[in-house]
């Protein structure tokens, strides 16, 4: 009897993914003012991640049409694009990179060194987890 509950619940999860828009569960919009830190990592060293302390990444696929959005629909589930609210400072004191923004479905999105920035869903506040996965990479801090 539990695994029936457990197929149903499993079952109600997925079509709940399925039914949400891609981007409707993406990160919580940065301020524009500071978009960005310097983290150090353990494994890592200093990379660049949000004010929440969240790795953010860019994409293989991104890097090779110059910039332009591929990641989307379950993509974006899985990396949630870093949004912000306004026009960003192409610099910030005390983080060595370079910021700007993209249009996203309305939406302006964080774009460090000239690529979309995005997280990884299963991050942790201090933790990257998937640099090097599947054309994923933390930015680092240059």
């Amino acid at each position: 009897m539990r695994a029936s509950f457990r197929r149903i619940g499993l079952a109600a999860l997925a079509a709940f993914l399925v039914s949400v828009p891609a981007g409707a569960l993406a990160s919580t919009p940065v301020s524009p003012m500071k978009p960005a830190i310097e983290m150090k990592t353990k494994n890592l060293g200093t990379v660049i991640a949000t004010p929440s302390r969240l790795g953010i990444y860019y994409w293989d696929v991104e890097k090779k049409a110059r910039g332009k959005i591929r990641c989307t629909g379950s993509c974006a589930v899985q990396w949630p694009p870093v949004y912000v609210r306004g026009k960003v400072s192409k610099h910030i004191a005390g983080v060595m990179a370079t910021f700007g923004t993209v249009k996203r479905g309305g939406k302006l999105q964080l774009t460090v060194n000239g690529l979309p920035a995005y997280t990884y869903h299963g991050d942790k506040a201090g933790v990257v987890k998937c640099d090097n996965v599947d054309g994923w990479h933390a930015v680092r801090a240059r």
